[in-house]
């Protein structure tokens, strides 16, 4: 069955091509579909086009669906091209022709819409919440481990003192920035597209301002050529916010790899955490961080394809927004998933003592050494010539007594400052 079926025979080839897996991806939006049907019809019924009895069945009929979807026993079956073609159907299978009066005054290119921006709005309120577990994670880490020296890297190459309650808790504040992202997102999707039909709006007097309420969006998006502009607008929009997190837990990702090897040393995880080797019986390698590293660097690349296939399309709609959602979900699904394994996994670090006496550390303290220097009187350019001599020949000698007391360093991490600026 197909919404715009006017019983002409369509190429089976160009139907495949077309259609291409919508049915499996659909999965993820048919709930959303129920709850704009629902409020389509309750608007239908207010305006007069239902009576009150039809608005009844029609209620009926979409919460059977809704308890399929619920229960996992909805299916989209073959002879379907997409979720609401099958809930069409089901309806007008259950109720006749009152379920043929649920498509009056909307488009599919609306009803797809709206779907989408409920799946978005929620999922975006998930990675959020999902987001926030992680950060209240590493604050906790930060204060455990507060006290606990990390060789600090320029380069790669080894420069100040740092901590790991500093390591943990910057990754944390660097979350902050992501969800002011994801939030902006939110804000973007959460305006109220139906209504506007196949993008010119409908000559029936609906009444938009009724489903917002509906179906609890902020606002509608007021313009109904606006309404499917934003779509691959919103998509665009969601990948940059996700790419942004994902590009703070895939470099938290490379640090743990880089901190667990060997060469560092400074960390490590219980055995049930890491893989072997097929050939070498010694190898505990942090195969959950890279697949993390991995996966993060894929969804960065999302807001890339999400720009190229919308980037020269005129207002109106076309068939290239089809191709925004199976990316577009899967990320979804992905971020929730290596938001729950990163804050599952990091929970078991182990932490390691540094000994900042090894001569790898020699050189970590030279920076507080000149501070000291210029403290004693001496200007800033004698001190560090003055360490930077006793550096090239061989007299330097560490003091690793020096503490940093200013508002964000390793022995003032400003935690509860922190844990304050997470955004609602």
């Amino acid at each position: 069955m197909k919404l715009w079926d006017k019983g002409i025979s369509i190429d089976k080839k160009i139907e495949q091509f077309t259609v291409g897996n919508d049915r499996e991806i659909d999965v993820h939006i048919a709930k959303y579909d129920v709850i704009a049907s629902r409020a389509h019809a309750k608007m239908l019924q207010k305006i007069g086009i239902l009576t009150a009895n039809e608005l009844i069945e029609l209620l009926g009929g979409l919460k059977k669906i809704e308890t399929q979807i619920d229960n996992g026993t909805f299916v989209i079956d073959p002879q379907f091209e997409d979720v609401h073609s099958k809930i069409e159907f089901e309806l007008t299978k259950t109720l006749g022709e009152v379920g043929k009066k649920i498509h009056t005054a909307r488009s599919r290119n609306d009803q797809v819409l709206v779907a989408l921006q409920l799946y978005y709005k929620e999922n975006l309120g998930l990675v959020k919440q999902k987001t926030e577990i992680l950060f209240e994670t590493l604050l906790g880490l930060a204060d455990r481990y507060k006290d606990k020296v990390l060789p600090g890297y320029t380069h790669l190459q080894v420069a100040m003192p740092s901590s790991f309650g500093l390591w943990f808790s910057a990754y944390a504040e660097v979350l902050i920035d992501d969800v002011y992202l994801l939030n902006a997102a939110l804000k973007t999707v959460d305006q109220n597209p139906l209504g506007s039909a196949a993008g010119y709006g409908s000559s029936f007097p609906i009444d938009r301002e009724f489903t917002t309420k509906e179906m609890d969006f902020a606002t509608l998006k007021y313009n109904v050529v606006a309404a499917q502009m934003s779509r691959g607008k919103s998509e665009r929009t969601i990948a940059a916010s996700l790419g942004s997190l994902c590009n703070t837990m895939s470099r938290f990702a490379m640090d743990v790899c880089l901190y667990m090897s060997q060469n560092f040393g400074f960390i490590s995880f219980p055995d049930a955490l890491t893989t072997g080797s097929s050939i070498m019986p010694h190898k505990k390698n942090p195969d959950v961080f890279e697949l993390i590293r991995g996966k993060c660097n894929k969804i960065q690349a999302l807001q890339t394809e999400m720009l190229l296939i919308t980037n020269n399309l005129p207002s109106g709609y076309h068939r290239d927004f089809q191709l925004l959602k199976e990316n577009m979900i899967a990320a979804f699904e992905d971020v929730k998933d290596i938001l729950d394994i990163f804050n599952y996994s990091i929970q078991q670090i182990i932490v390691k003592d540094v000994d900042v006496n090894n001569d790898l550390y020699k050189y970590l303290f030279t920076v507080d050494n000149i501070n000291t220097l210029v403290v004693e009187g001496q200007s800033f350019r004698e001190a560090y010539q003055k360490i930077g001599g006793q550096v090239q020949d061989g007299t330097y000698k560490p003091d690793t007594s020096k503490k940093h007391t200013h508002v964000g360093s390793i022995h003032n991490l400003c935690l509860d400052k922190i844990r304050a600026k997470f955004p609602d």
